[in-house]
C-alpha cells in the first residue's frame, strides 16, 4: 500500500503524521509519500521525512500515486478532484455536520474514513483523536483564561495582604473539562465543574473539583459516554443552576457538545450581563455554535468588561504535540488494516473499519451519518 501524507492548508499548523510515525508505518511494508514541506509548520523537516524512509513528492504526485491519502482536515477542492474510484481517503472531516464533503466523496466514488466517527469502545481508546485534541484543548484554555483574567489563579499571602484564588466554573466534564479542571487546579483555582452525566461526579472530586449537581437528568448510556438531549424541565433547573454559579466566577470554560448537533446553550446574555467585569469565558464548542449566547467562533468579544472566546482550534498552537497524538492515533487504527503478514487487507467485518468509514462504492453507508443526513 502506497500512502501519501497531504500538507495541510495555513492557518493549520499540524501534520498528519510526523517522521516518527512513518519510520513505524515503514516496518509494516508500507510506502510512505509526502507533500513536501508538509511538516514544516510543525518543526519536522523534509529531511526528517526521508531519513524516516519517506518519499517527498508534489501533491500532484501523491494523489496520482497514492491508494490512501491522509489528511487532518476536510480536502480542498483541487485534492477533492484529484481522488478517484476507490481511493482512500483517512481524515477528520465532521461528516455529522459536513453533508456537501461526504456527497461529493460518495459521487467520487472515494472510500473515505473520518476518525471523529470512530465508535466510542474500549478497543478504540488507542484511536480516538477527539480525546488525544480536546486534552491539548482543555489544557490551552485554562492558559488562555490565565493569560486574559486580572487576577491571580492561585491564593497567596502577601505583606500587602491576601490574594484570594480565582474561581473557575467548568461546563461539561468530558476529556477537556477533565483537563481543565487538572491544569486549573495546578495553578491553584478553586473550581467547580457542571455535566449532566453523574456518572462523571467521582472523576471530578477526584482531580480536586466541586461537582455542581443538578437533579433530573438523563443520562443515557447507550450514548457511548456522550452528553444526550435534556427535557425542558432539566434545562430550566440547568440554567438556573449555572446562572448562580457563573455570575460569582472569575472564568467560565465552556466545553459541552452533542456529537452532531448544535452545542447546548448553556450561557444566556442575561448571565453574562451579571457577570463581572474582569471575567473571561472560553467556549471551545465555538465551532459548533457555543455553549455562550454571545460566541462567536475565532472571535475575542469584550461584552461589558467580559471577554468571550470562541476557540475551537487551540490543538493547531501546539502543532508538536498535536501532530504526534493524531499521528499516533492514525497508526493504531491503520494497524487494523493490515494483516499479520503486513499485507493490506480492509475487514470490513472489524466494527471499527466498518463504523469508521463514512462513504464506500458511491454510497453514505456510516449509520450516524445517514442519519442526520436523512438518506
Amino acid at each position: 500500500m502506497i500512502i501519501g501524507i497531504l500538507k495541510e492548508e495555513l492557518p493549520e499548523r499540524r501534520v498528519s503524521m510526523l517522521p516518527e510515525t512513518v519510520a513505524m508505518l515503514n516496518k509494516m511494508n508500507a510506502t510512505i509519500l509526502v507533500e513536501a514541506g508538509a511538516g514544516l509548520a510543525a518543526f519536522a523537516s523534509n529531511d526528517a521525512y526521508e531519513i524516516a524512509g519517506a518519499q517527498l513528492v508534489s501533491k500532484e504526485e501523491l494523489l496520482e500515486k497514492a491508494g490512501m491519502i491522509v489528511k487532518i482536515n476536510a480536502p480542498t477542492e483541487t485534492e477533492l478532484n484529484g481522488m478517484r474510484d476507490g481511493q482512500i481517503f483517512l481524515a477528520a472531516f465532521n461528516p455529522l455536520f459536513n453533508h456537501e464533503l461526504v456527497r461529493k466523496l460518495a459521487l467520487q466514488r472515494v472510500i473515505s474514513f473520518s476518525m471523529d466517527v470512530i465508535p466510542r469502545t474500549s478497543r478504540a481508546q488507542a484511536m480516538d483523536i477527539l480525546s488525544s485534541m480536546a486534552t491539548i484543548s482543555g489544557y490551552k484554555a485554562v492558559l488562555a483564561a490565565a493569560q486574559l483574567l486580572p487576577k491571580f489563579f492561585p491564593m497567596f499571602m502577601t505583606a500587602a495582604g491576601t490574594i484570594k484564588p480565582a474561581k473557575l466554573l467548568i461546563l461539561g466534564a468530558g476529556v477537556a473539562g477533565l483537563q481543565a479542571v487538572a491544569t486549573a487546579r495546578k495553578l491553584g483555582a478553586v473550581v467547580e465543574v457542571f455535566d449532566v452525566r453523574a456518572a462523571v461526579k467521582e472523576e471530578v472530586v477526584g482531580l480536586g473539583a466541586k461537582f455542581v449537581e443538578v437533579e433530573g437528568a438523563i443520562d443515557d448510556k447507550a450514548a457511548g459516554g456522550y452528553a444526550v438531549e435534556q427535557t425542558e424541565e432539566f434545562r430550566k433547573k440547568q440554567a438556573m443552576a449555572i446562572h448562580d454559579h457563573a455570575v460569582k466566577s472569575d472564568v467560565v470554560i465552556c466545553t459541552a457538545q452533542i456529537p452532531g448537533r448544535k452545542a447546548p446553550l448553556l450561557l444566556t446574555k442575561e448571565t453574562v450581563d451579571e457577570m463581572m467585569p474582569g471575567s473571561v469565558i472560553i467556549d471551545l464548542a465555538a465551532s459548533t455554535g457555543g455553549n455562550c449566547a454571545m460566541t462567536v467562533d475565532n472571535e475575542v468579544i469584550d461584552h461589558n468588561g467580559v471577554m468571550i472566546v470562541g476557540e475551537s482550534s487551540f490543538p493547531v498552537s501546539m502543532p508538536t504535540d498535536a501532530s504526534k497524538m493524531f499521528g499516533k492515533n492514525v497508526f493504531n487504527f491503520l494497524k487494523l488494516m493490515f494483516n499479520s503478514k503486513d499485507e493490506f487487507y480492509l475487514n470490513w467485518d472489524d466494527n471499527l473499519i466498518l463504523g469508521t468509514c463514512v462513504t464506500r462504492d458511491g454510497a453514505v453507508i456510516n449509520e450516524r451519518v445517514k442519519a442526520v443526513m436523512n438518506v
